[in-house]
């Protein structure tokens, strides 16, 4: 489902690396809840990050959503990119569901993304997001003044994304798309990628990876990435897609 540069390609995923036994080590959460995250049925690929519940001990725990999973993520600001001043705003759906529904609808947006139709099925998509638990934040892209991206920033290691590679707690997820034609293919889905996870690495300082997974297919998407700093870690069976699997490593942030 979700995007990148030409406007395509990572979707929306989402269940923890194993659904038995405890994780340990992340900052500040009792390792035992991390043994009582449950799905909805035995297909764990079936699911994505809005399908995994959370144990109410975890939700009671660390009410706040964003305060606390994605570290408050709304307070950000702005940053200087070398294409100008970028911020992400999280979306508020009484006033940008109409422009994220037209990117959605867009062609190139809707063969990876499978958002389009109606207002209501953007608006059942976003609304998911912003009334639960924290894990997924949408936002627009804000690039001098105007809003010209839609993102969705979540919590990796929540993610079923995180059995298919060697996750660590607060890994971060990201889904990108630009969202009007013109101004794709000039480059500035790479200058953002770059600006958005290096804002992610400064923001979180909990986190190894920055992830993606743009479909295999897409590879505007994925040379987008690559040229942000991610490397292809792998190509992988998501529910609906083979994925490129996409990381940028915090070791590695300053390679070229």
């Amino acid at each position: 489902m979700p995007s990148t540069d030409a406007s395509a390609g990572s979707g929306p995923a989402a269940v923890p690396p194993s659904r038995t036994g405890p994780r340990t080590g992340t900052a500040g959460m009792p390792d035992a809840l991390f043994s009582h995250f449950t799905v909805e049925d035995d297909d764990a690929d079936s699911e994505d990050t809005l399908d995994l519940h959370l144990p109410s001990e975890f939700v009671a725990l660390f009410a706040g959503g964003t305060a606390y999973l994605l570290d408050r993520l709304p307070t950000w600001g702005p940053v200087v990119t070398p294409v100008g001043a970028f911020q992400l705003v999280p979306v508020r759906l009484d006033h940008d569901l109409p422009l994220v529904h037209r990117w959605m609808n867009d062609p190139a947006v809707a063969e990876f993304w499978e958002l389009a139709g109606p207002p209501d099925r953007t608006e059942e998509h976003l609304r998911a997001q912003l009334h639960g638990d924290g894990r997924s934040v949408p936002c627009l892209g804000v690039l001098d003044g105007t809003p010209m991206s839609y993102w969705e920033i979540y919590r990796a290691d929540l993610d079923p994304l995180a059995r298919r590679y060697p996750a660590r707690p607060h890994d971060t997820g990201v889904h990108f798309l630009v969202g009007d034609a013109a101004n794709r293919g000039r480059g500035l889905g790479t200058a953002l990628l770059r600006a958005v996870t290096d804002l992610i690495l400064d923001r979180r300082p909990a986190c190894a990876h920055v992830v993606a997974e743009p479909d295999a297919r897409n590879t505007p998407s994925v040379a987008a990435f690559l040229s942000a700093g991610f490397r292809l870690a792998a190509e992988v069976d998501l529910p609906g897609k083979r994925a490129a699997l996409m990381i940028r490593d915090r070791h590695l942030r300053d390679v070229p």
